[in-house]
């Protein structure tokens, strides 16, 4: 069996019009998978979004929501993780990547190629219409005051007719009489066409007349450019165009012939025997003749007042406990419940993480004993700072969270979400994110399958241009080879210990807890090693596999207090633990350093997991123990969970209703 998933973004539509925005975008990457011939069984999504306080986020962020959860819960593929982020440079233009998964055995996948001058070409699924029209000219354009107005008219995604999609694309590749299939996306019918067309070096002539409209009087134009959602085009065999009907007519959806393949390398569309159009099929797609580009990119001038950044004018605060409960209410930080609810992760019951807890979605593949491990990941903030560091991070910390829920990292897919590629400034950042990436891949041995790049998330507004946080989103595939691997989160047992594994490293550097606390924006990425990362994650793999651990979970935004305290909600049970007497406690206790992992261990195997760690050279602390109901640091109760988790659970949900 194989694993086809990709990722793709949908933002300038959710920023215009979110609900439909956002629950195109889920429709579109699902039928990218099954238009391979793959089941989606999971779908994640990766938000950003402005100010959580600001009545346009608000407006925004309920329709995003809204659209993901009807679209998906309706097409019954269950919504199983995903990652919110808040930050005012996505006041107007938001983020909405979306993520799909499908299974799929050996051999029976199906390639977008256009194989066979003589060969029918069908389209099927939904009736084209006026909607989406240069929709894709409309995302490769600034937003400003004005973007709704140049709004093409919004796609409206239909999850009822794509279950259908699904299940007649399927059953007809059963047939053995499909040859290629594509899913319309942008441009539509000019695309899948040319697309295939390239990829197998054929042609095709097209009859628009023959394509069903839901709009009388279409010009051949806006047919060709219509990005109408829930349809395909396919390439049947000669000779098998009556059993491919007879499944189409099977699930009530239209499947008309509207050309053929041929042999001249051209694609030529006409309209009631009229040629509208004819040109080179690899001229209008990446694989012919693309240009180019070599272009300018310069140092942003905001690393000057990084590299101002003074450590030793932080002062050490002395009330810790404010400031724990001020990070846990943090909408980074806080408990996302509120949107993660409106989705349905049980569908198809395959969700192993609804009832446990862990650092990636882990989804079981019926029929074996294997598991799925799914993340999306990327800490934009890390990548505006330091774009090489912080895209090897995003790739590191994606992998850290399959590891840590007994998985093994196997490949990505990635979303790159920048601005205005013209900007020296903007280009500087992708440059060097890319290379991140990709060391970062290479130390993995993650192949990036696919993806997409999105470009020019920016807002115009009264004469000043603000792009967006560089957003290279990784998701990534893990495999567990046995679910009895499946590690959670939550502590399981009053009196395990809880140890740190990783580099405490305690400069200070950005965090959640400098940003909010001191209002330092600009201060240098937090540490981060690639070579230890992979041989802590490969340790922990192993201690895993040996079974001698009971939990793990990695340390993220809000540090190492944040994540002892979700181990303690997923359970709970509280804590108490020390801190070592050489290290700035609020740094210990906040900082955002990369490469750590928290763990529980039972006292009886104690020893038999130290001798697993040592033999590889992890660096590691014994920090407390598991107990009670109330949490301490250095035998001062810092609180109890119900108070803690009162705060997380409430935060964004006080933020919407305000």
């Amino acid at each position: 069996m194989a694993c086809a998933f990709k990722i793709e973004s949908h933002n300038h539509p959710s920023a215009i019009e979110p609900y439909q925005g956002a629950a195109t975008g889920v429709g579109g990457i699902h039928r990218d998978i099954f238009t391979m011939g793959a089941r989606p069984i999971a779908a994640l999504n990766s938000l950003r979004f402005g100010n959580i306080n600001l009545d346009h986020t608000k407006f925004l962020m309920k329709g995003v929501v809204k659209g993901i959860g009807n679209y998906g819960n309706a097409f019954g593929v269950p919504t199983v993780g995903g990652e919110v982020y808040f930050n005012d440079c996505y006041n107007q233009n938001i983020l909405v990547n979306a993520m799909s998964a499908g299974i799929v055995k050996v051999g029976e996948t199906v390639s977008a190629c256009a194989d066979g001058p003589g060969n029918p070409v069908f389209i099927v699924g939904s009736a084209t219409g006026k909607d989406g029209i240069h929709g894709a000219t409309f995302a490769s354009a600034d937003l400003t005051e004005n973007s709704a107005e140049d709004l093409p008219a919004v796609q409206v995604g239909d999850p009822f007719q794509e279950k259908l999609l699904l299940e007649a694309s399927l059953e007809a590749i059963q047939t053995g009489q499909v040859v290629g299939m594509q899913d319309m996306g942008a441009a539509g019918i000019t695309c899948s066409t040319s697309e295939m067309s390239a990829k197998s070096k054929t042609g095709m002539v097209i009859w628009l007349d023959k394509v069903p409209t839901r709009q009388k009087n279409m010009l051949s134009w806006e047919i060709l450019l219509s990005e109408s959602q829930e349809r395909m085009l396919i390439v049947c065999k000669k000779g098998g165009e009556a059993e491919l009907l007879k499944v189409f007519e099977k699930w009530d959806l239209e499947c008309v012939q509207i050309g053929e393949v041929t042999d001249t390398g051209r694609i030529e569309y006409y309209m009631n025997g009229t040629l509208e159009a004819d040109v080179p099929a690899d001229s209008l797609v990446l694989g012919g003749g693309a240009p180019v580009y070599q272009r300018e990119y310069s140092t942003p001038k905001y690393f000057a007042e990084i590299e101002a950044f003074n450590p030793d004018l932080i002062n050490e605060p002395k009330d810790l406990i404010s400031i724990a409960k001020k990070l846990t209410s943090n909408p980074n930080i806080a408990s996302k419940k509120w949107i993660y609810e409106q989705y349905d992760k049980m569908v198809r019951t395959g969700t192993m993480t609804s009832v446990k807890e862990s650092d990636a979605a882990i989804v079981r593949v019926k029929g074996t004993n294997k598991a799925l491990a799914l993340t999306v990941d990327c800490n934009s903030a890390y990548v505006y700072l330091d774009p090489y560091k912080g895209g090897m991070i995003a790739v590191a910390e994606a992998a850290r969270n399959i590891t840590c829920s007994g998985g093994i990292p196997v490949a990505i897919t990635n979303c790159l979400n920048f601005g205005n590629p013209h900007n020296p400034e903007v280009y500087y950042q992708f440059v060097h994110a890319l290379k991140g990436m990709g060391d970062a891949c290479l130390q993995f041995e993650t192949p990036v399958t696919g993806g997409n790049v999105s470009f020019y998330n920016q807002s115009v507004l009264k004469d000043k241009t603000e792009p967006v946080f560089p957003t290279p989103t990784i998701g990534m595939l893990g495999i567990l080879d046995d679910v009895n691997t499946f590690t959670s989160l939550d502590f399981k047992n009053e009196g395990d210990l809880i140890f740190l594994l990783g580099v405490q490293n305690n400069e200070i550097t950005y965090s959640e807890y400098l940003s909010t606390i001191h209002q330092i924006k600009h201060a240098p990425a937090p540490y981060f090693d690639l070579k230890s990362e992979w041989e802590l994650q490969s340790t922990v793999q192993k201690i895993i596999r040996n079974k001698a651990i009971e939990s793990a979970h990695d340390i993220s935004e809000g540090g190492l207090f944040i994540s002892i305290l979700e181990s303690a909600f997923a359970s709970q049970k509280g804590f108490n633990i020390t801190i070592p007497s050489d290290v700035r406690k609020d740094i210990f206790l906040f900082g955002e350093a990369q490469g750590r992992v928290i763990v529980s261990v039972s006292p009886f195997k104690k020893q038999s997991f130290l001798s697993l760690i040592e033999q590889d050279g992890i660096p590691y602390l014994e920090l407390g123990v598991v107990g009670g109901t109330e949490l301490y640091v250095d035998k001062t109760c810092y609180g109890s969970i119900i108070e803690y988790q009162k705060i997380y659970l409430e935060s964004i949900q006080t933020s919407i209703d305000e």
